[in-house]
């Protein structure tokens, strides 16, 4: 099954007003997605993950810790984690029952943005931050490195934000912390984070 690349689920200007430019989109989906989406379907080519889905192919190749799987894994995993990072912006209202969870699990929905903001922010280098319901149900704030996600530890992504580089320096330059911010007050979808519970 060959990996394609999804249009966005919004135009490219429209979370300008919200913290994130028509530029960003452009390089960032147009430019930086569509590379790991390509380069994955040459690296899947021919091999057992071929007609596999990138479901199964980021948790396989992630296993496998061979050399010869690191490419397979950094894109599929790469193509993975940007297809749901599109889908859980454009920003919503919060629904009660996500707000009474997230107040359940962290004290407050206060508390759990502090939570969420401090993982990415202190992630070295590049990676994400998550909110995760994990295999026991419970909700859960983790950071992984580089294109790690997630499926790795069977765990489901409720909310995850990009913070390599790539996908905050034309609006935010070095101001990760501000990023994040911005991302967990304006961004966020979260009537598609409620669905993924």
């Amino acid at each position: 099954m060959a990996f394609e690349l999804p249009p966005l689920p919004y135009a490219h200007d429209a979370l300008a007003d919200a913290g994130m430019s028509k530029e960003t989109l452009e390089y960032h989906h147009d430019i930086h997605h569509k590379a790991y989406v390509d380069n994955g379907n040459k690296l899947i080519e021919g091999t057992e993950w071929a007609g596999k889905s990138v479901e199964e192919i980021v948790v396989g190749t992630y296993k496998a810790d061979a050399v010869a799987q690191s490419g397979i894994f950094n894109n599929a995993s790469q193509h993975w984690n940007h297809t749901q990072f599109w889908e859980m912006m454009g920003p919503t209202g919060m629904p009660g029952e996500l707000e009474k969870a997230l107040t359940e699990a962290f004290g407050s929905v206060d508390k759990f943005k502090d939570e969420f903001a401090a993982a990415g922010a202190g992630q070295f280098g590049s990676g994400w931050a998550w909110l995760v319901k994990d295999k026991d149900g419970s909700l859960k704030v983790t950071k992984t490195e580089n294109g790690v996600n997630p499926l790795c530890f069977g765990q489901t992504a409720l909310l995850g934000c990009d913070v390599w580089e790539h996908s905050y320096y034309i609006d935010f330059r070095n101001k990760r912390p501000a990023y994040l911010s911005n991302f967990l007050d304006k961004l966020v979808n979260w009537e598609n984070v409620a669905s993924r519970m």
